[in-house]
């Protein structure tokens, strides 16, 4: 090689920049399959890849990209992906109806430039595609400013070219080119399939008018960063997407009612018929209830632990077999005396009035410090594994909302953005790992999380990620106070975990000391302010472990000794039945805060695990099941009258009364969920990133 030949990693190579009709369609169709699929525009999983220029090799406009959408049939979508070929034509149906109405409506596009940093800060990574993620390390002062591109709506992003000033000025139709050659479309999905995913490759079929419309001028004017909240959201939010939902539906309730069909035939063979159909005599014929055919199989095994819960939860076992206590009326009396009885509150939370809150560890000795008017904390936390949280999440929250209301004291929120990406992280060659989407999750959830109404100048919010700083003083006590065979064998951990999860439980056990907020709770060595923590008993395990060190890390004047109290409450049960917990990555088994009434009342009518009988007669003669009827229970967790849910109760249980059948309760579970719901979308709506970052500043809290 001669000395005057430049070296392989100096070498520039050159990216051919796209017409401007052929960003702007890519641009749309990355907006239309967000919309219709319901997943964010970008960031993480859903980030696209750079758009290949195949309209230099094909001789006319054209591009080709990928989407991720998750595993199996999309976790990153509200839409389950199809495994069928005539399920994926329909999808890609859809999307191309989508992109070719936007192209319709001619809405008009935003251009305006913006620091990369900035834009980032203010919008997130989603903005930007695969090959947009990492700034070359000699970057250019260009290079560092981008051009954003607004479709209202629709799309923000960063695209490789110049956009048009319009969708309309295309020039023509967007067409999914389909088949089995290796460049045009392909959906990926199922169980055989490694990621979900799809390869869109399109063109644009002129209409005959070689004249394109003219180019967008830059702008100064930003973007409202709450305008574009909805297209980070796990939602479908075009039209087409939501018919393509009802349409899949209605394809698996026949398939549901078809399997249904075929084994009551084998049930029938050996006893006589059941009769009719139950009909919910309180709506019209044409909206006739659905039979639950899908009744409880034998119970499986309870298993509880830090990282699952499955089957029939024995609630009084698990207190057996952790240690903790139940709280008794004596116990509860004297909270009651000891909040609304001082006026602080008007009532007992519900979660404890109804026994959901229902097993502690040294909550009389919290009682002790309120009586003696010392003070303690509290302390909970959010893992931060989806951008939108379910009504699961929203439990302990609600009532850790109550108990500040309650005990006038300081709050502290952990959001455990490092433990979800050590058990659920991802890594790639091309892109690398996704750490940074488990950190923009934090800021999305704690925006959830804001909402519930905590007293600002009472509550720190704060990511590991971002204040391990301060944490880790007391995270290396508890490492050197654990041995690895106590935390191997609490959480089930061995030789093929990784080293980060084994040394995880130290960093969700250190926040229940005081000195690990030297600044938020002025707190040092010496303090001796206790800690309360409310959670669900799944959690209890970490705690357990902090407990049985904690005295090495506080005076020995602390009044717990240095534990954490705790007071534990049930699992909100999933909607396909009362065993459990419900989970954010099964789409079908919750109801999610970003959901939309028509969305509410479709899961919640088609998913929600009756515990009534198959037949009216029957139901009217035996009344509901309410221990697993899925609707009851979780009127139990949201509805605030103690006297209408003992109605509705008593009213389903016999088969009586107003709501006798399991259509009239589901009906009054969807009123009160669409009104919680709508109410928390209206305040998120008001919290900013900016907002967050408030809450998330070190600062006192005294």
């Amino acid at each position: 090689m001669s000395e005057t030949q430049p070296k392989k990693k100096d070498r520039i190579v050159s990216k051919p920049i796209p017409p401007s009709n052929v960003t702007t369609a890519y641009l749309i169709l990355r907006g239309a399959i967000a919309g219709v699929v319901g997943c964010p525009i970008g960031g993480g999983e859903t980030t696209p890849s750079l758009m290949q220029p195949s309209y230099i090799k094909d001789g006319y406009p054209s591009g080709k990209f990928t989407i991720g959408l998750g595993k199996m049939t999309g976790t990153a979508c509200e839409l389950s992906i199809p495994e069928s070929e005539e399920g994926q034509a329909s999808l890609l149906d859809a999307i191309e109806k989508a992109a070719n109405r936007i192209v319709a409506e001619n809405v008009p596009i935003h251009v305006f430039p913006m620091d990369r940093e900035e834009a980032i800060t203010k919008y997130g990574n989603g903005i930007l595609d695969q090959s947009q993620l990492k700034l070359p390390k000699n970057a250019t002062a260009a290079a560092k400013n981008l051009s954003l591109t607004s479709i209202e709506n629709v799309v923000l992003g960063v695209p490789a070219g110049p956009v048009l000033a319009s969708t309309g000025s295309i020039g023509g139709t967007i067409v999914l080119e389909r088949g089995t050659q290796p460049m045009h479309c392909k959906v990926s999905a199922g169980k055989k399939a490694r990621k979900c995913s799809l390869a869109i490759k399109f063109r644009i079929l002129s209409d005959g008018d070689d004249c394109l419309g003219v180019d967008a001028v830059p702008a100064e004017n930003q973007l409202d960063p709450a305008l574009i909240l909805p297209l980070f959201t796990k939602t479908i939010r075009m039209k087409e997407g939501t018919k393509l939902m009802e349409e899949f539906t209605e394809n698996d309730k026949l398939e549901q009612e078809a399997v249904a069909v075929a084994e009551a035939i084998k049930l029938n063979d050996s006893k006589p018929s059941g009769g009719d159909e139950m009909v919910d005599d309180s709506k019209p014929k044409d909206d006739e209830e659905m039979v639950d055919v899908s009744k409880p199989k034998d119970d499986k095994e309870m298993i509880v632990t830090a990282h699952e819960v499955s089957g029939k939860i024995d609630y009084s076992k698990l207190v057996d077999d952790f240690g903790s206590e139940l709280i008794d009326p004596d116990l509860l009396k004297r909270v009651e005396r000891l909040t609304v009885g001082r006026g602080t509150v008007p009532f007992l939370h519900r979660f404890l009035r109804r026994n959901i809150f229902f097993s502690h560890r040294d909550l009389a000795k919290i009682c002790d410090l309120l009586e003696t008017d010392k003070p303690f904390y509290l302390y909970t936390g959010r893992g931060p594994s989806s951008g939108a949280m379910h009504l699961g999440h929203l439990v302990p929250f609600l009532f850790t909302k109550w108990l500040q209301q309650a005990f006038q004291c300081p709050l502290v929120i952990q959001m455990t953005d490092d433990e979800k990406f050590l058990f659920k992280g991802t890594y790639d060659n091309e892109t690398g790992d996704n750490l940074d989407y488990f950190a923009q999750l934090t800021i999305e959830n704690a925006k959830d999380i804001i909402a519930c109404g905590f007293i600002p100048e009472k509550t720190f919010i704060f990511s590991d990620l971002k204040y391990m700083g301060q944490m880790y003083p007391n995270v290396v006590r508890i490492w050197k106070a654990v041995t690895n065979n106590v935390v191997n064998g609490i959480f089930g951990f061995d030789g093929t975990s990784n080293i980060g999860k084994t040394a995880f439980p130290a960093i969700q056990a250190a926040p229940s000391f005081p000195s690990t907020f030297p600044i938020v709770l002025n707190a040092g060595r010496d303090s001796n302010l206790a800690c309360l923590i409310p959670c669900a008993i799944d959690q209890d395990p970490y705690f357990r472990m902090t407990r049985d060190v904690a005295h090495k890390l506080v005076p020995k004047s602390h009044p717990l000794g240095g534990k954490p109290a705790l007071i534990h409450s049930k699992f909100f049960p999933p909607l396909q039945g009362a065993d459990g917990k419900m989970s954010s990555s099964d789409e079908n088994s919750a109801v999610f805060l970003t959901d939309s009434p028509k969305d509410i009342e479709r899961k919640i009518k088609q998913k929600a695990f009756s515990g009534g009988q198959d037949t009216k007669e029957l139901q009217k003669e035996h009344g509901g099941n309410l221990d697993v009827d899925v609707s009851y229970q979780w009127l139990r967790f949201f509805m605030e009258d103690d006297a209408e849910l003992e109605r509705i109760g008593k009213e389903y249980s016999s088969g009586t009364g107003e709501h006798w059948s399991t259509g009239t309760v589901k009906a009054k579970l969807v009123s009160v969920l669409k009104e919680i719901v709508g109410e928390h979308q209206k305040r998120r709506a008001n919290v900013t990133e900016e907002v967050v970052l408030g809450w998330m500043k070190e600062r006192s809290l005294y």
